[in-house]
This record gives structure tokens, sequence and C-alpha cells, in this order.
């Protein structure tokens, strides 16, 4: 079967870094960045703020360290700095960063920014629950630059698709899913949508997705999302990582939102209403589900996607059905452990499931980009790099043949942050014999 693909290498790798994304404006999300200049010969002190009520969060230069502060309902402030990496070393911009429950203060040092303090909100007694919408409506930021907090990298690349798999494009622009990384991890993700130039190889933002739960209050940063044009209908199937603890709330599961087509997802800033997507795992000792990708195909849908033994021991599954509340387990891949981003693909007159094999599978198997049908037995193997992490494999339409867009797990925003700022946008192009 992946005989009909030629191989694939690494052509360019594209990331745009930004804490206030450009152009855009403080919406009803818990994702808001302020951004101040520290121009040569201003004296310290500096601060940006976000504020709601009677909560203030504070990042502050004092002309050595960077510090924030966390002032509550109370009355009371907290003061938070990093004895390792509090101190700027010759900061142009002052930012501060509000991701899910997490809050940051970033400078730009050297054109790179770099997190010099972190809370997590979740930890600190009398803050507030930032996904509560009373008090995201009042959420206001102040600094010379504000809006909807931006990317550290990128992770879950999918291709925007017509419900018949095709791409769903802007001219010649391919348009793309992905989770803007946040600097904590998978609560301060959230979905985006981009458009792709396959020639130059250029990227541009487009729009912020953000979503409401059928089982609980708040506005989430859910993300690994595929967006579908159906007809007159957008769908927009995701996975609930926006508040996804090992500890504390060690779940996630799927959820779809539908919206007409005259709502413009492809630009702006939106928050989504969704209903549970029940993705059938009957017999599988399931925890999780994540990464669903839709299709309709043979008068129906195909619906693959991820479930999880434990966290985190995953493996892709595929059902089909008449209707998306009405599917079926057709197949499971059960002796993979850590294999994800399953994505429906056409591979001449079949259907395919494309995957990436991580490294933590059993031993013997390498990291690779197996190549499966409808029944997930693997009929191949996609020759294409495979760079850190675990890369999705997303097929994409350009002239001259189709090109690989994936991602990797390189960090960003300096050494205090953790796990979760990868990575970078990785295309391949096809190799010419």
């Amino acid at each position: 079967m992946p005989a009909s693909l030629p191989a694939f290498r690494t052509a360019a790798r594209l990331r745009p870094v930004d804490v206030v994304q450009p152009g855009s404006r403080v919406g009803p999300a818990p994702f808001v960045a302020a951004e101040r200049d520290l121009a040569a010969g201003r004296p310290a002190p500096a601060d940006v703020v976000l504020r709601s009520g009677r909560t203030t969060f504070r990042a502050t230069w004092d002309g050595v360290v960077v510090a924030l502060e966390v002032g509550d309902a109370t009355g009371g402030v907290s003061r938070h700095v990093s004895r390792r990496h509090g101190h700027g070393v010759s900061p142009t911009t002052l930012a501060l960063a509000l991701t899910g429950p997490f809050l940051a203060a970033f400078v730009r040092e050297a054109g790179t920014w770099v997190a010099r303090a972190v809370v997590d909100l979740t930890l600190l007694p009398g803050a507030p629950d930032v996904h509560d919408e009373d008090w995201l409506a009042g959420l206001s930021a102040e600094g010379e630059r504000t809006g909807t907090f931006g990317q550290l990298g990128f992770r879950d690349v999918r291709t925007v698709t017509h419900a018949d798999g095709t791409a769903h494009l802007d001219g010649d622009r391919v348009l793309l899913t992905a989770t803007s990384a946040g600097p904590g991890g998978f609560r301060t993700g959230h979905t985006s949508v981009w458009a792709l130039d396959p020639l130059r190889l250029e990227v541009e933002h487009r729009a912020d997705l953000f979503f409401r739960r059928p089982e609980r209050p708040g506005t989430f940063g859910d993300h690994a999302t595929h967006l579908v044009r159906d007809g007159d209908r957008w769908l927009v199937a995701t996975s609930t990582w926006g508040d996804f603890d090992k500890r504390t709330n060690p779940r996630v599961t799927t959820t779809l939102a539908t919206e007409t087509a005259d709502v413009d997802l492809l630009h702006g800033h939106h928050v989504l209403d969704t209903v549970p997507l029940d993705l059938p795992v009957e017999g599988l000792d399931s925890v999780g589900r994540w990464d669903p990708h839709l299709v309709r195909a043979d008068g129906g849908w195909l619906a693959t996607y991820v479930s999880a033994r434990r966290f985190f021991s995953f493996h892709p599954v595929l059902a089909q059905g008449r209707d998306l509340d009405r599917l079926r387990l057709r197949a499971a891949a059960t002796d993979r452990t850590a294999t994800e981003g399953p994505t429906l693909t056409r591979l001449g007159e079949e259907w395919a499931v494309l995957a990436s094999d991580g490294r933590d599978n059993p031993r013997g198997r390498r990291a690779a980009y197996p190549v499966y049908d409808l029944d997930l037995r693997q009929r191949g193997t996609l020759d294409a790099d495979y760079p850190t992490n675990i890369p999705w494999p997303t097929l994409v339409p350009r002239p001259g043949g189709p090109a690989v867009v994936g991602f990797d797990g390189t960090p960003a925003g300096g050494p205090l942050l953790d796990y979760g700022t990868h990575g970078d946008l990785v295309v391949q192009l096809p190799v010419v014999p």
C-alpha cells in the first residue's frame, strides 16, 4: 500500500513564537497576554498586568529580577521569584501570559522569549477559577500590546478537511489545525488554525478555537483537534486536554462542536459549545480517548482515534457507523503502547490509516510511521524522517506531489519551563529520484 507514496525528507522547520498573538484581542478564554517594551534608557521598574474584578496578575522587572505578583479577592498579594532563573539578561520586552491555570512572566533577550517566573494557580490558595465565564467576562490586560496568547511551538498538526477527507484549501494554501503549545504542558495548550503556503513553506496564523464542555461549566483550551467542513456546517472534533492533570484529573475524552458554515471558524477568536463524541472502546479496558479524525465514506462515517489503557500507554482504534452518534468499534491495534495521531488518508483507491509509532512501543519496534488498512493491520511504513516526540504524519497537497507536515519535541521558552513547549512545524517534501 505505501508503494504509491515516495520517500520524504525534511525541507523546512517553521516556528513563529508569540506571547501576544499579533492582531488578536483579549477574548473570553483563559489565554490572554500583555507585553511592554523595555526601551534603552527606560528606567526600571516596569510591569504588565492582567485583572478581573479584585484579582490582579502582574509581571514586574526591577532592573535585575523578573517576578510575578498575584493579588487575590481578599486583598492579599503573593510574590513569586525563581531563585535559579529569575534574573533577566538585558531584556528588551517584558510579557505576562495566562494560559489556562498557568501564569508565566517572560522577557525577550537577544531576540528570544525566555520565561523567568511561573505560577500554577491551582496550587495557590485564593486564586480564581480561570475557566469561569463570569470571571473571564471581566478580564482585561494592560500593556503596550495585549491580546490572545500565541504559541511557543506546535504539536498535533492536522489538515482541515472536507467530510470526504480532501483538504479544505484557501486558494493554494493548505489550512491546518494545531495545538498551540504553551509554557506548561497539556493545560496550557489550545487549538489554533494556520495557513501553510506549500511552495514558499511559510505559515500564517488564522484563528483560535476554545471550547465549552457539556459536563462542567467554563471555557477550556482543549486541543488535538480535527476541523471538518461537512456541506453547510462545520464539525470540530477535539480532545479534552484542557484540564488534564495526571494527579488530580487523569481523564481525557472527545467532544464534537457543530457550527453553521456562515460562522467563519478559519478566522478570529471562537468559543464553541460541544457535546460528547462517543467513540466506542468496548472491550479495550480504556481510561481515555483522544486524537479524533473523521471521514464520511461508503454512506457513513469512519472515525479513528487513540485509546489509552493507562496514562500513558495508548494505541490506535477505528470505528464506523451510519452516524457519528452511532459508531461501532471495528478494529484496534492493541499491540502498540505509544502510537498516536491516527489519520484517515486516501491512498489510490483505498482508505488507509497513517499513525506514529513512538520510541516507547514494545522492544523491537523502531520509531516510524505505520500504514494500516481499515482493520488496523499494518501494510507498510511511510518512508519519512522521524523527528523527536511522536510526530503525526499528515499528508498535504502540493504541486508536484504531496508533502508531509508534522512536528517535533524541540522546546522553547528557556530552562524554567517543563515538558510541553514543543515543537517545530516540520515540512517534508518528496525525494526527487
